[in-house]
């Protein structure tokens, strides 16, 4: 995540720690761990996670149909990777949000780019409710890469 570019503060030089897209989350209540979770994604990694955790935590959805939401993600920042670059206004939302979503985003003055339905998002999760003892999990089906599975 380094620049070639000498007055980059992201510079590529000897000592410096390169920024990271990795963004694993451990969500805790009162002080104890009940839940890991993580998806691939780069740039979108984070903003993924956030659709997640504001349909678990705010809106009070299961893990799986957080997961199982429509995604999307803006494209109106600068990319970490090569060759760097950035749509202002961009979003690139899955189909499955529906016509007169979509048709409002475009409204409102966003770049749109509509993504296949169940393209967007790797988001998986493991867990234990403190309650009960319960393990969950709550896998991604999105390009058929992930499970939930336990004993």
């Amino acid at each position: 995540m380094t620049w070639l570019d000498e007055a980059s503060p992201s510079a590529l030089r000897p000592g410096a720690r390169p920024r990271t897209t990795l963004s694993p989350t451990v969500l805790s209540r009162d002080g104890r761990p009940f839940a890991a979770l993580g998806t691939p994604g780069g740039d979108q990694q984070d903003q993924w996670q956030l659709l997640y955790l504001l349909r678990l935590l705010v809106g009070g959805w299961s893990p799986q149909a957080a997961i199982d939401a429509p995604a999307f993600h803006t494209t109106a920042a600068v990319s970490s990777f090569w060759p760097r670059t950035w749509e202002p206004g961009g979003v690139v939302a899955e189909a499955r949000l529906g016509d007169a979503v979509l048709g409002e985003l475009r409204e409102r003055g966003h770049v749109l780019t509509v993504a296949g339905d169940w393209t967007l998002g790797r988001i998986s999760t493991v867990g234990r409710d403190p309650g009960s003892g319960w393990l969950f999990g709550a896998a991604n089906p999105r390009g058929q890469q992930g499970y939930a599975a336990g004993r």
